[in-house]
């Protein structure tokens, strides 16, 4: 069988090894074109490294809808599927009925719950303990198409990190068990509740943004759920503070302004929110590298009292 892959990142590059693995032609990989990273070095995506690592032939349109000279190539491949893994850019049409077996989706969430751009994320931020992946056939809306295959995975407590890894391993794994009953015409294909849908809006720097109004848990869960992009952040007498790794304290409670500092230990802070505290483990002070609470504490010297805020003074 003749497969055309799309994706981008990590947790694409995942369901791509599979295929390769399972021996499937792969005449052609497309994923999102290079970006620029630390002193304007390019950055290669992880399906792109991938794919030349293996020998794979790559194009990196910037919009695959409107690049008429891919579609053509795409034409004149003649897949007999399309496989996509969140690839970045939605399919026109055009695309959508090139292969004759159609074009399929990995997407990382139990349909029809939590479409869209970041359907790993929203689940940590929403406390969800369980999360999976979902392969659907695809269609002109936004994740909609009807359901082939579902697994469910444990995310419980993890960090987004932790979650790709678990989801992108079960999604290649069902991917590789669910290609060969789509062939054979044994596939069932099952209608998305509408009404049960869900939305995973894209994440903007801006999210991870805090000023501890909000409850411990909810703020635990937006540091492992922006654990990688664009961590979760306040400011303290003025410097950015990412923090990476903390426990939420629900059964006690806040004894000063969200903010505040609560308590300081060897190892460990403590900060007031909304309703709990949270107990800090490893963050990163602007201009700095990641370190432990006990690191952070001994060089600036942090004091009960002290306030982190949702803005910079």
């Amino acid at each position: 069988m003749k497969i055309v892959f799309m994706g981008t990142p990590d947790f694409a590059a995942r369901s791509l090894e599979a295929l390769i693995d399972a021996g499937y032609d792969i005449p052609l990989v497309i994923t999102q074109p290079d970006r620029k990273g630390h002193r304007n070095k390019m950055i290669l995506s992880a399906v792109k490294q991938l794919a030349i690592d293996h020998g794979l032939e790559v194009a990196q349109p910037h919009r695959i809808r409107k690049d008429e000279e891919l579609i053509e190539r795409l034409r004149a491949v003649e897949p007999d599927m399309i496989v996509v893994a969140a690839f970045g850019q939605i399919l026109p049409k055009s695309v959508l009925d090139i292969p004759r077996l159609g074009c399929i989706n990995v997407h990382g969430s139990l349909l029809p719950e939590l479409r869209g751009a970041s359907p790993m994320q929203a689940a940590i931020l929403q406390g969800r303990d369980e999360s999976g992946v979902t392969i659907m056939r695809m269609e002109e809306g936004l994740d909609t198409g009807d359901m082939i295959s579902r697994v469910s995975c444990d995310i419980s407590g993890k960090n987004i990190t932790e979650v790709t890894e678990i989801l992108a391993s079960a999604g290649a794994e069902l991917l590789i068990e669910t290609i060969p009953h789509i062939a054979d015409g044994t596939a069932v294909y099952e209608k998305q509740d509408d009404s049960a849908s869900t939305y995973a809006k894209m994440i903007s720097k801006k999210d991870g943004l805090t000023d501890f109004s909000g409850s411990a848990f909810d703020i635990e869960c937006m540091i492992r759920a922006y654990y990688e992009w664009p961590a979760c952040y306040s400011y303290l007498d003025g410097q950015q503070v990412k923090f990476y790794r903390a426990e939420a304290l629900m059964d006690e409670t806040p004894d000063g302004e969200p903010g505040t500092v609560s308590e300081t230990g060897k190892n460990h802070y403590t900060i007031n929110c909304g309703s709990g505290k949270l107990r800090v483990y490893e963050q990163q002070l602007q201009g700095k590298k990641r370190m432990s609470a006990g690191d952070f504490m001994r060089g600036h010297k942090l004091s009960i009292g002290d306030r982190f805020r949702g803005e910079e003074e």
